[in-house]
């Protein structure tokens, strides 16, 4: 594979939407009824985390089996949510966090989607 001069590794930004740079990522601890679509997680975004839904943040979430992932955020004029099934595998998700979120950098997501444990 041929690298190009100057190119940028993709950020989760990148991942997400083409030009989006999220200030920051958050992991919901708990699992999620998947039935749950942008208003039932950004209910949960505002009224569980205290966080503001509309900030330049990716909120990220996985199902009881943890072989699904959503994440949702705001984009200029409207949310926009992502959605990974993984066929086999499961993702590894957060170990011995008190707290209902924890933040992550762009490159541990990228790793998280990849199938890495990252704790």
């Amino acid at each position: 594979m041929v690298g190009l001069i100057g190119a940028r590794a993709p950020g989760a930004g990148d991942l997400m939407h083409p030009g989006y740079e999220p200030d920051q990522i958050f992991l919901y601890r708990d699992r999620v009824d998947f039935r749950k679509s942008i208003d039932g997680l950004a209910a949960i975004v505002e009224m569980e985390l205290g966080m503001n839904i509309f900030s330049s943040s990716l909120f990220v979430f996985t199902n009881r089996h943890r072989d699904k992932m959503k994440i949702l955020y705001w984009n200029k004029n409207g949310f926009c949510l992502w959605y990974k099934r993984l066929e086999e595998e499961k993702f590894a998700w957060l170990k011995g966090v008190d707290s209902p979120s924890c933040a992550i950098t762009q490159e541990e997501l990228k790793w998280l989607l990849e199938g890495l444990d990252i704790w």
